[in-house]
């Protein structure tokens, strides 16, 4: 990572934020997009809510999408990682040891 020379200029529900970053500023506004949308969507489904637990529903809901994306990579790799074991053993029987 490089240094924090970048900012950008967003806006998640209705306020202004100056985004210090060394990712590209199209990165750093698709991620605030995302959040500013989840934050909507949420306020449309639970309405009356003040902004800071709006904010703070949204966050637990991407932390669970986050925990969620996790657990599927977690487990791909138990896949992988078992079938290349079974793959190893089955060379290991089929093919000849070699001479050390």
């Amino acid at each position: 990572m490089g240094s924090l020379d970048n900012i950008v200029h967003v806006n998640i529900y209705g306020e202004e934020y100056a985004i210090r970053s060394d990712n590209d500023e199209a990165y750093i506004r698709q991620v605030a997009e995302y959040v500013d949308r989840a934050m909507r969507d949420l306020a449309e489904k639970v309405p009356n809510k003040s902004p800071s637990r709006v904010a703070v529903l949204a966050a637990l809901n991407l932390a669970d999408e986050l925990f969620a994306a996790r657990n599927i990579g977690q487990s791909e790799l138990s896949v992988v990682e078992r079938r290349t074991h079974e793959m190893i053993s089955l060379l290991d029987e089929k093919l000849p040891a070699l001479p050390e």
